[in-house]
């Protein structure tokens, strides 16, 4: 695979051009549309001007769990605890329902003066304890247990633990976020950031596209805090992806199917999980599927040429799941979207705008430029929307992509 070289990927960003909140209306957000070569600028209300007949939205319902976690030692010592992922229940709603006790991936805040022992607080009523079983890198397996069997790990989240805002936005957590860095759709609890490109999206915006024959399906990717994670290695390619879950309903997969080509997707969240389809579905027609290893490695789609249509790897997982009276399509992505890579299911995307040298901004030069290692189109975006007023990163603007034709 040739070098992918991330200076190629940054840009200027004065800090002042980071939203650090977002707008009292949602919807009033300024919207870029670029669409084969032409940039237009309006406001997100007026989203359904710009899709075509046909369209057919899938946003990501998932829902930021507050999962940062502050124990006092005796001495005064603060220690951080942010819960990432659920290891022991793995599955995300066995954990956060677990009424006794379940064990969870986190970063430690302030380690040093955690050297021994279990942390402590009391919790409605009851001892809520952090013990650290064993160390890989940075990350912790943490278990935690509390007395009280009527309190859930949801509910102790949502008493004691604060919502982990970008760190980008350099202040802390406020009580207004608890509602602004959620999407209006979000149901599905598990994620530590929040799919920010439905951050736009209002009732109204929702009801007006439905009112045009917009339709819309749901997916489940559980954002990780590795959406944060800049590429530090100078060859993009040796960069580690991380991986997410996602669960895709049944429904979700044969409207997907029902409507190629028209395919609007709502965030990069959902792009990797629609396009990682793709791969679960070849590996179904090339009978390399088990429930065991679910997964989509990072290079998967750039190991070989991939003949199969994109309609028979969706009818391979339709079949999959009917065979086995599953509703819901359980996987692992590791997926890394750069350029070279070839969508084969969306063809429309709503996005924010992202990071430089992320790897989220390495996914909006592939949609844009195709194999192009110069990133025209990206740049001419970025270098609109800085010259525009443009808000930048989660709490910022929008932007309406169309995959080139």
């Amino acid at each position: 695979m040739m070098p992918l070289l991330i200076d190629r990927y940054d840009y200027p960003l004065p800090e002042e051009r980071i939203a650090k909140y977002p707008l009292a209306e949602r919807d009033m957000s300024k919207l870029l549309v670029f669409r084969d070569g032409t940039i237009t600028e309006s406001r997100f209300r007026h989203l359904g001007n710009f899709l075509p007949a046909g369209s057919h939205l899938i946003y990501n319902n998932t829902r930021v769990i507050q999962a940062r976690l502050v124990f006092h030692k005796e001495s005064g010592a603060r220690i951080e605890v942010f819960c990432l992922e659920p290891l022991e229940p793995h599955d995300y709603q066995l954990s956060l329902g677990s009424q006794s006790g379940c064990t969870w991936k986190c970063m430690v805040g302030n380690l040093k003066k955690w050297k021994t022992g279990a942390l402590s607080m009391v919790v409605a009523g009851t001892l809520f304890r952090a013990e650290r079983l064993s160390s890989t890198g940075n990350t912790h397996s943490i278990r935690f247990s509390w007395d009280d069997t009527t309190l859930s790990f949801a509910e102790i989240l949502d008493a004691v633990g604060e919502l982990p805002i970008p760190p980008y936005l350099n202040r802390a957590t406020e009580e207004s976020d608890k509602r602004t860095y959620q999407t209006v759709y979000s149901r599905i609890k598990g994620s530590v950031a929040a799919p920010t490109a439905g951050l736009h999206f209002t009732e109204e915006v929702l009801d007006d596209l439905r009112h045009r024959g917009v339709t819309m399906s749901e997916l489940t990717l559980h954002v990780g805090a590795g959406t944060f994670q800049p590429v530090k290695t100078a060859d993009a390619n040796e960069h580690t992806m991380h991986t997410e879950i996602v669960a895709i309903p049944r429904q979700t997969i044969a409207d997907v199917q029902a409507h190629l080509g028209h395919i609007v997707a709502v965030g990069t969240t959902s792009v990797r999980t629609l396009e990682s389809l793709y791969y679960i579905g070849v590996q179904m027609v090339e009978r390399r599927w088990s429930d065991e290893d679910c997964h989509v490695g990072q290079f998967e789609p750039y190991e070989r040429n991939y003949t199969p249509p994109t309609a028979e790897a969706l009818q391979a997982i339709l079949d999959y799941l009917d065979s086995t009276g599953q509703s819901v399509l359980h996987a692992e992505t590791q997926i890394m979207i750069r350029p070279g890579f070839v969508f084969r299911i969306v063809n429309q995307m709503i996005t924010n705008f992202h990071q430089p040298k992320s790897t989220l901004l390495l996914l909006v030069s592939a949609f844009l430029d195709g194999d192009d290692a110069e990133g025209k189109n990206w740049h001419r975006v970025y270098d609109y929307a800085l010259s525009h007023d443009f808000r930048f990163l989660s709490y910022g603007d929008s932007n309406l992509y169309f995959l080139p034709s």
